[in-house]
Parts: structure tokens; C-alpha cells; sequence
């Protein structure tokens, strides 16, 4: 613990921050704008140091960001204070740059780390209205509310999001993720109410005000690495808990127009105890002991094909070898089995049904799926007959083990073109399916279960088990899921229904008839 604080607060940034700051606190005559000064010169570089590797470009670039803010007390001429304010702009652009970084290295996976990487994404909305204030632009508000709007980005759009998602590393739960959604969706909705309806306003502060005290029971019901470091975060939180209701009593005085609360009282109290209390206290609390991150690196094997798939190889009979690798078969019916093993000897009609919130973009999608070949599904529910193949491809070239390309015809256009294989992880054996794209691949990652006597596969599981997006090397996990059920309606006879969401929310779902071929053909 002592090791965490030194290197964090005795650093070249912390120092110079420290140093900064203090000559600051001497050339102003104006103490209020020490508040953002505060969260620009320590706050921000001292979260930054825990989330980053620091390197000495990235002390160099904290040094320019840190020293042009210093120099705006001391430059009067209006063309340096631009130069400044841009330099510093600059700097939350490169935060937030690492931020989109870190996130597209993952993707909508582990909420902790989506909520710090948002945070250091919005870091440049602030670095936005900073400039504003500094350089004068006309934004519709007057210069103080310019500058509040920069110290709302930076302190709840930078460091609540950082801390919470800190938080997250050491609790998880179905709240905490309802939270961290109310809690980085806050800031625009709050800026959404503040320009075009007080009512929103209000709306906006209550979610948050659900959220953060929310967030002070679990903080309460969590353990922290020492008493002291608890002691520290949950005080931080619970000042949050103070000021948003300064926050509310001055968000329902500017709808209903019965000013509870002034300016003043907001600068001299909300500003205190965000500055201070929630500031100062959340951030040496987690310098103490900062958490480390919950999340591996996957390590399942990656179809290496992109773009349209040209050349394949003999024919393959099934879809799997044998599907007692992925479950355990004496409970399925034959039919099942038999199936997945003996693709080439069955027929599929299909019904495609999209949601109805969804077919503008389903009708959209169709202009560009119709040339790339894949994904490209009908728009209309008729049942329609699939026809396919069932191909070997050059392991070699894919990178995986046994892959065999389904393409999937409709009308003799390609509705799909996917690339099955398998890998083991954790004692369980997942379907691993690649659907080339251009310059990139969706990769499928499925579960299989046996419920009763269905067969269940699913991209929702606690392992591997999830829908990616390979570009190059990276691998983004996407907020798609999807859900198949396999059924024996009849001795011989199959249904099968692929459901499919986006953030949760239904959008598609695929019915299919499965019927052996009228003359089954034996290899």
C-alpha cells in the first residue's frame, strides 16, 4: 500500500501538478476556478497514472498539459490564452484516444472497464468547453455556465466514471451494471436537459440521484483492501450524495421557476464538496490500493480469413464430427445428433422475421449485404427454402482446426457464408464460427447445452462464449447475442429457432423447418 502511494504521488507528474497548483493558488484572484484547476493539475493526472503505463512521452505530455493550464494565470494576451486552452485540449484528446483504445481491445465486455474507458473518453467534451470558456465562443450560455459545464465533464464525466469503474473491479452485480448505464449516460443527458428542457433536467438528476446513492449501499456492503482506503471512497461517494441534491434543488428551481438555491451557494457548497470531499478523498483512497483489472485476454483460437471465402475443398458430411466432444448426446434424440453429423442429408426452410423497430436498418443493411454476400437475409417471413454446401477449408489458411464452410443459399444467392470449427476452454468444447466480412470476421462463440431433450446453443455463457468482431489482430466483442433451440417435433422431423439481440433488445428471429432429404445418400 505504501508503495502504491509513492510511486502515484511522488511522481515527476504528481510533483509538477502539486507545484503547478500551488503557484496557481497564488495568482488568481479568483479562488472559484481553483475547482477545475484542482481536477486538471492533480485529480485527472494522479487517475491517470493508475489506469496507464507511464512512459516518458506520456510524462511529456502531461508536463505540456499541466504547465499551459498554469500559464493561463499569468498570459493575458488573448491569442497566448488560445494557444494554451488548445494545448490542453490536445492532451484530453490523447486521453481520450486511450480511452477508445482500450476499449476497442475489448469491446462491450466488463463493465468496470467500459465505465473508465467512457470516462476518459468524455475527459475531451471537457477539454471542448474549456477551450470554449477560455477563448470566448459564443455557446448559447454565458461564460460562467461554459465553465461549469467544463468542471461537470471533468469531475462527473472523468472522475466518477473512473472511480466507479475502479469500484467495479472489486464488486459486480446486476445493480452495478444498472448503475455504471445511468451513470455514463448522465452527463449527456444532463447537458440534452440544461439546453433544450429543465424537465429533462430534473429527469436526468433523479436517475442519478437513484444511482449514486445506489452506488452508496454497495460501496457500504463492499470490502476494500484496507479500512482506511474504505473509509476514503465511501466518504467520497457520500458527498456525492449531498450535492446531487443541490444539484436537484437547483435543476427544479430552473423548471418550475422557484429558485431554491443560487449560484452562489452552488459554487461555495456543491463546488467544496465535489472539489474536496469527492475529489481529494476518492482519489487518495484509491492510490492506496488501486484495484487491478478483472479482465483476460481471450485466447481461443481466430479464423485469419477475411473478405469473401474463394476457394474450399471436399466435400464435408456434417456440420461437427461428433457432438458427444460439446455435450453430453444419451438424452437428444437421434434426429439431433444426426443432424450436426450428417448435415448434407437433411433439407431447411427458414421464416425470417425481423423486428419491426428494426427493418429500416434490416432494409438499409440489405443494400450493402446483397453485394457482400453475407449476412444477407430476406426482408420478407415467407418460409423459403435453403439450400446449401458443406465444404473443407485449408486449415492452414484459417488458422483453426477441422474448418468447414456452410454456405447458405436462398434463390441461389448466398444468404451466408459460415466457417465452423471447435476449441476447448475451461473443460468445455465451444463451436467456434467465423462469417467473413470485408477486412474483418465476425466470430461466433457458442455454448451448447443439453436442456431436457433440446439442444441449446448460445453466444451468453460465463467462458468464451460471446459474438466478436476481428479487425487484424484486436478482437471486439460485440453487444450482440444470440440464442438457438434445436427440437424433435416429429420421429425425423427438426425445428429450430435463432434469436438474435442487440443491447438486450430482440431484433430478429429465424425460424427453421429441418426434414431429412426425400433420398438420403450414404458415403
Amino acid at each position: 500500500m505504501k508503495a502504491n502511494l509513492k510511486s502515484s504521488l511522488i511522481s515527476p507528474i504528481t510533483i509538477a501538478g502539486l507545484l503547478f497548483f500551488l503557484g496557481s493558488t497564488i495568482l488568481t484572484d479568483q479562488p472559484y476556478l481553483l475547482m477545475l484547476t484542482a481536477a486538471q493539475l492533480i485529480f485527472v493526472p494522479i487517475m491517470l497514472q493508475l489506469l496507464l503505463e507511464t512512459k516518458r512521452y506520456t510524462v511529456l505530455i502531461h508536463w505540456m498539459a499541466m504547465l499551459a493550464v498554469f500559464l493561463l494565470f499569468t498570459v493575458t494576451s488573448s491569442t497566448g490564452q488560445i494557444i494554451l486552452a488548445f494545448l490542453y485540449l490536445l492532451f484530453t484528446c490523447y486521453v481520450a484516444f486511450r480511452g477508445a483504445q482500450r476499449f476497442f481491445q475489448r469491446g462491450f465486455t466488463n463493465w468496470a472497464e467500459i465505465s473508465i474507458d467512457i470516462g476518459m473518453m468524455y475527459l475531451f467534451i471537457g477539454g471542448l468547453w474549456f477551450f470554449a470558456y477560455i477563448a470566448g465562443i459564443d455557446t448559447g450560455f454565458s461564460l460562467l455556465i461554459t465553465w461549469l459545464t467544463a468542471i461537470h465533464f471533468h469531475y462527473s464525466a472523468f472522475l466518477l466514471p473512473v472511480s466507479l469503474g475502479l469500484f467495479g473491479r472489486l464488486h459486480d452485480s446486476a445493480l452495478y451494471r444498472v448503475i455504471v448505464s445511468i451513470i455514463l449516460a448522465g452527463p449527456m443527458l444532463v447537458a440534452i436537459g440544461i439546453t433544450f428542457s429543465p424537465i429533462l433536467e430534473v429527469l436526468s438528476v433523479l436517475l442519478y440521484i437513484f444511482a449514486i446513492y445506489s452506488f452508496i449501499i454497495l460501496a457500504f456492503r463492499t470490502r476494500f483492501a484496507s479500512q482506511l482506503q474504505g473509509v476514503l471512497i465511501r466518504l467520497s461517494y457520500c458527498a456525492l450524495g449531498i450535492t446531487i441534491l443541490f444539484s436537484m434543488l437547483y435543476a427544479a428551481g430552473n423548471a418550475f421557476g422557484v429558485w431554491s438555491i443560487s449560484m452562489d451557494v452552488m459554487l461555495t457548497f456543491h463546488g467544496f464538496l465535489n472539489c474536496v470531499v469527492f475529489g481529494l478523498a476518492g482519489v487518495i483512497g484509491w492510490v492506496l490500493a488501486p484495484p487491478a483489472t478483472k479482465h483476460g485476454e481471450w485466447n481461443f483460437p481466430v479464423s485469419q480469413l477475411r473478405g469473401r471465402l474463394k476457394d474450399s475443398g471436399k466435400p464435408y458430411a456434417g456440420l461437427v464430427d461428433h457432438l458427444h466432444e460439446f455435450v453430453d448426446t444419451k438424452a437428444l434424440p437421434k434426429t439431433i445428433v444426426d443432424f450436426y453429423e450428417q448435415t448434407n442429408q437433411y433439407q431447411l426452410l427458414a421464416s425470417v422475421k425481423w423486428a419491426v423497430w428494426f427493418k429500416p436498418f434490416a432494409f438499409c443493411y440489405k443494400l450493402i449485404s446483397s453485394q457482400v454476400q453475407q449476412l444477407n437475409l430476406p426482408l420478407t417471413s415467407k418460409w423459403t427454402e435453403m439450400t446449401f454446401t458443406l465444404r473443407a477449408v485449408d486449415p492452414l489458411l484459417d488458422g483453426r482446426q477441422r474448418p468447414r464452410a456452410w454456405v447458405r443459399q436462398v434463390n441461389n444467392k448466398t444468404v451466408f457464408t459460415a466457417i465452423y470449427s471447435q476449441h476447448e476452454s475451461a473443460a468445455r468444447t465451444y463451436m467456434n464460427i467465423a462469417l467473413p466480412l470485408p477486412g474483418s470476421s465476425m466470430i461466433g462463440i457458442l455454448q451448447l447445452d443439453v436442456v431436457g431433450d433440446s439442444l441449446i446453443l448460445s453466444s451468453k455463457g460465463n467462458g468464451d462464449a460471446g459474438i466478436y468482431l476481428a479487425v487484424g489482430r484486436s478482437l471486439f466483442k460485440l453487444p450482440l447475442c444470440e440464442y438457438f433451440l434445436l427440437q424433435e417435433t416429429s420421429e425425423g422431423f427438426l425445428t429450430a429457432k435463432h434469436k438474435m439481440r442487440i443491447f438486450g433488445i430482440p431484433f430478429l428471429q429465424i425460424d427453421y423447418s429441418i426434414r431429412p432429404k426425400k433420398e438420403r445418400t450414404y458415403s
